[in-house]
């Protein structure tokens, strides 16, 4: 077996390896946090919030605040959000994400995000305050206080409005609530003290939702679920992990996951849409991660620091609510224009974040000027083989060498016969003398492995690959090609098998079969192996690969396939510049014969 199919062998059974793994195990661990050791600490700093233990029962789930109720609603209207505000706790559980549909039908639903108590999945945003010194309980506003409407109509990223509650006590609250024209929220929340003593409050937002989410794709290479961010360091919460710190109202036990930060965010995200609760950046807060076990509640809460107000006089605070799809530009801008902290990393990119970044970056830029998805995969492609042609120069100039050193292999093997040390040695002298690397020609394959993951990463997870069309039947990039052999690719008249059921995976589409062919194709640059064991790995290596990338989102085979042929074209033409000339079509005529004749000696016996 010589070292260039060795080699190329190991490459490719650890790439498989790899994939494999990567899709079926190590998916990444939540550190636990001790939820008793961070009160401790919390109540240790007086200039920070205190543990809810201590204060707040507003934010805890009542029969009252969780019953459906009717109450006047605000409606809001921008070009990329409908829906209303319920005057209820002054909640935004109605939202709708205008420029997005459920499927690539054109007459699909729009995408709801938020929903009201009520509704299955009931999911949504509150903000109030909590008593401390000088007011009682039951004087401040929490989720199920009814808010009047003091100013505006609709909400629109031009016209403001404003709630108020008059708790009838000499302090007034109100919330002032604006959006801009992509998926920001603004709550200016204020208490007027028209009393002759002062009073102290609390201001809160809050994220309450029902259950999991109906959609929950529960695939590991995606997380969906809290998401925070606590002075530049992330953490991501499963909904199953959630649940092991979870509170029982009944017995306000505090199990809870809380941390204090002085920048951050906290909030839920889901495979292309987020809720983020976004508190003054540079101003202490906390922010909780909590599961109500007896009602199936999740809830994430950012606390703000005590606000005294003095008499006659009042105090504004205010918090934002990010609300919509996880766009790569919209949030950079929030990030980097509007300095929320770390906020490009609410996107999962995964453990190759160095590369998935700015693959990403690169590819949005080239759909802009390109238009099209796509035709945007293929640019990235070819420039990302021009950037590793270096390397791929050097690996192909090795094989091309190593080929002219075959006779002198074989001459090695006859003298050296059974004694494998002193063919050993002979080939390393060999190779040293003819300033030969036999590993170059991995390198290459090895090189891919990263870049596919990152651009699977890119593909899976990123919204603007979401039912981006490329040609004809490729309406989703995001989607595994639609097309399928059992119906000859549309000529027979029924429809192609569901997507993920078994038939889909057994009668594959074109772009998967092209992927096999171009392997195939890839191989045959070079003789088959005399190895009977390498000759059966090469033989079923390219089908193999195509049934199992087969089901993969078809922007990344249409990443593979342009990679195989970009390949073939580079390692042909490198290798005929030093005088190596790869005889495919020989090749394939070679393996072709050698198949019928096995076939008729198999006959014969």
């Amino acid at each position: 077996m010589d070292d260039q199919n060795k080699n190329l062998i190991l490459a490719t059974v650890l790439s498989f390896a790899v994939i494999v793994a990567w899709t079926t195990l190590f998916p990444p661990e939540d550190l636990p946090v001790d939820p008793a050791t961070e009160t401790v600490q919390l109540l240790e700093d007086p200039t920070l919030p205190a543990s809810d233990a201590a204060a707040p029962t507003a934010m805890t789930p009542t029969d009252a605040a969780e019953a459906p109720a009717e109450a006047p609603r605000v409606p809001i209207e921008t070009d990329e959000l409908s829906g209303s505000i319920s005057l209820l706790g002054g909640r935004i559980d109605d939202l709708a994400l205008t420029q997005y549909r459920e499927t690539i039908d054109e007459n699909a639903p729009i995408v709801r995000l938020l929903k009201p108590v009520g509704e299955a999945g009931a999911y949504f945003a509150s903000f109030g305050w909590t008593a401390t010194d000088g007011i009682d309980a039951s004087a401040v506003p929490g989720p199920d206080t009814v808010w009047t409407l003091e100013n505006g109509e609709t909400l629109t990223p031009t016209t403001p409005v404003t709630i108020t509650w008059d708790n009838g006590a000499g302090q007034i609250f109100r919330t002032e609530i604006s959006v801009d024209d992509a998926y920001m929220f603004s709550f200016a929340q204020s208490v007027e003290n028209t009393t002759s003593t002062p009073v102290s409050a609390r201001p809160y937002g809050i994220l309450r939702r029902h259950g999991e989410p109906a959609d929950l794709k529960n695939f590991f290479i995606l997380h969906e679920g809290m998401v925070r961010m606590t002075d530049g360091e992330l953490e991501e919460t499963g909904y199953d992990d959630i649940t092991e710190y979870a509170v029982d109202p009944r017995e306000r036990t505090q199990a809870e996951r809380l941390d204090v930060a002085s920048s951050g965010w906290i909030g839920y995200t889901d495979h292309y849409w987020m809720t983020t609760l976004i508190p003054e950046q540079g101003v202490p807060f906390r922010s909780t991660s909590k599961y109500f076990d007896v009602r199936d509640l999740y809830q994430v809460e950012a606390v703000m620091p005590i606000e005294t107000v003095a008499a006659g006089e009042t105090a504004t605070v205010t918090t934002r609510l990010f609300a919509g799809a996880k766009e790569w530009e919209e949030i950079r801008h929030y990030q980097d224009e509007e300095g929320v902290d770390g906020f490009l990393d609410s996107i999962d990119w995964g453990w190759f974040f160095f590369l998935t970044k700015p693959i990403f970056a690169l590819l949005h830029y080239l759909n802009i000027v390109i238009g099209n998805m796509g035709w945007s995969i293929l640019a990235l492609t070819v420039i990302l083989k021009i950037l590793v042609l270096p390397l791929a120069y050097k690996s192909y100039v090795s094989m091309a060498k190593m080929k002219e050193l075959q006779p002198e292999m074989e001459k090695l093997k006859e003298r050296a016969g059974d004694d494998k040390q002193a063919m050993q040695q002979g080939m390393m002298k060999l190779y040293k003398d003819n300033k030969v690397n036999p590993a170059a020609g991995c390198l290459p394959i090895l090189l891919q492995i990263p870049i596919f993951f990152s651009l699977y990463k890119v593909i899976f997870v990123t919204i603007e690959l979401r039912h981006a069309p490329w040609i004809g039947w490729i309406r989703d990039l995001s989607a595994p090609d639609p097309s399928s052999f059992l119906n000859l690719f549309g000529l027979l008249p029924f429809a192609a098998p569901e997507p993920g059921s078994i038939l889909a995976l057994i009668f594959i589409g074109i772009l998967p079969i092209l992927l096999g062919v171009s392997m195939w194709l890839q191989q045959k640059l070079n003789p088959a192996p005399t190895d009977p064991t390498q000759q059966m790995i090469f033989a079923w290596m390219p089908w193999v690969f195509m049934f199992m990338l087969g089901h993969f989102a078809s922007g990344l085979v249409l990443y593979w396939i342009a990679n195989n042929v970009i390949t073939f074209i580079q390692q042909y033409a490198i290798m005929r510049s030093h005088g190596a000339k790869p005889d495919v079509f020989g090749n394939i005529k070679a393996s072709i014969k050698k198949k019928a004749a096995e076939d008729a000696k198999k006959e014969g016996k």
